[in-house]
């Protein structure tokens, strides 16, 4: 099974965390580490370093980061360039972690970055999108005389 490590800003991987256990429950081979103000580039370094050795079962590491060029997306790209199989998300929110906590033990680390960001831009969309898609589909199904 893929390792998941959630990072973030201040309480971004605990706080995403308490969600996700709430939704889908507690998970496996998954690890949170917060940057807090305070936490040095360091600091988290050795912290995700400890997560890796701890929930690598061998089919890779998949981080999910907060913010693109933000500290933790940083220290996961430097990790991911230093060791093999491990591949970096940003732009984390809570569906698209939700759904690929649940597919990983389909994919590979490279189909996971690929599904995690197609799943991250269909979770992004407006109350008025949704209503537009719908009449779309209803104009369709009339159109096709079902």
């Amino acid at each position: 099974m893929i390792g998941v490590i959630i990072s973030g800003h201040g309480g971004f991987a605990s706080g995403l965390t308490k969600a996700l256990n709430q939704i889908i429950g507690e998970q496996p081979q998954f690890a949170a580490i917060d940057f807090p103000e305070g936490m040095t580039t360091a600091q988290l370094d050795t912290a995700m370093r400890k997560a890796i050795e701890e929930i690598d079962s061998g089919e890779g590491i998949v981080f999910m980061t907060d913010l693109l060029g933000g500290t933790p997306f940083r220290t996961a790209s430097l990790l991911s360039q230093q060791m093999a199989n491990i591949e970096v998300v940003t732009g984390t929110n809570l569906q698209m972690a939700a759904e690929m906590l649940l597919e990983r033990d389909e994919l590979n680390v490279i189909e996971f970055r690929q599904e995690a960001v197609a799943c991250g831009h269909r979770g992004i969309t407006s109350l008025y999108e949704q209503m537009e898609e719908k009449q779309r589909e209803e104009a369709t199904e009339v159109d096709d005389g079902i």
